[in-house]
C-alpha cells in the first residue's frame, strides 16, 4: 500500500474554504450552499493564480461534482494552465440536458488528446467522482471509479500557471452545476484507491 502512504503525505485538497484562502478572482456571483461551490452556467467562475500540478510528471485529479440539468452543451468545470501553454481540462458533454458524458483533454509541447465516449451517458442533477489520471505514459478517466476511456499520451511535465473552475480559462462554456471537493495527488492512483460516489 505504498500509494496509499504517498498520495496521504502529499494529497491537495481543495474544498470552499480552502479556495477562499488562495484569494481566487471571482466572475459572477458564484455561492456556497451545502458545502459545494454552485455555478450558474452563464457568469459564475473562479480563476485561481495557482498550478497545482506543475512538476508533476505523474498525476491523479479527482473532482466531486454535481452538473444540472439543462446546462449548456459543453461545459468546461476544471481548466489548468502554464506558462509554456500546456493544458489541463475537464469537461461535460451533454446531448440532451438531462445526461453527461466525462471529456478531459491535454496539451503537451507538441502534442493533445481529448477522451470522450458519448455512449457513457450519466445522469444530471447526481453527484459523481470524476477523475482524470496521468501514468508518465497513459492519459485515463474514470466516473466513480469505473475506467471509461484510455490512450497513450506523452505529457511534460507543467510550469507554474493558473487554474479555473466553473469556466475555461478564457470566459468560455461555463459550467452550470456544483463542485465540492477536488483533489491533486502526485501519483497515478489504480483504480480501487479513487473516490466514487
Amino acid at each position: 500500500m505504498l500509494w496509499l502512504l504517498l498520495t496521504l503525505q502529499t494529497l491537495t485538497v481543495w474544498k470552499p474554504a480552502e479556495l477562499a484562502s488562495l484569494n481566487p478572482e471571482v466572475l459572477g456571483a458564484p455561492t456556497i450552499a451545502d458545502g459545494a461551490l454552485q455555478f450558474d452556467g452563464l457568469h459564475d467562475g473562479l480563476i485561481v493564480s495557482l498550478n497545482p500540478i506543475a512538476g508533476w510528471d505523474k498525476f491523479t485529479i479527482e473532482v466531486l461534482f454535481l452538473p444540472e440539468r439543462d446546462g449548456p452543451p459543453a461545459q468546461r468545470f476544471m481548466h489548468l494552465a502554464d506558462e509554456q501553454g500546456r493544458r489541463v481540462l475537464l469537461e461535460t458533454r451533454s446531448p440532451d440536458g438531462i445526461s453527461w458524458c466525462l471529456d478531459t483533454f491535454l496539451r503537451g509541447e507538441k502534442d493533445e488528446c481529448t477522451l470522450r465516449d458519448m455512449t457513457r451517458l450519466h445522469p444530471t442533477g447526481e453527484w459523481a467522482w470524476v477523475a482524470l489520471v496521468y501514468n508518465g505514459r497513459t492519459m485515463s478517466h474514470y466516473v466513480n471509479g469505473l475506467n471509461e476511456h484510455g490512450a497513450e499520451f506523452n505529457f511534460e511535465p507543467m510550469t507554474s500557471g493558473r487554474t479555473s473552475l466553473g469556466v475555461r480559462l478564457d470566459r468560455q462554456y461555463w459550467f452550470k452545476g456544483a463542485i465540492k471537493e477536488i483533489r491533486f495527488h502526485p501519483t497515478a492512483l489504480p483504480p480501487e484507491a479513487l473516490q466514487h460516489y
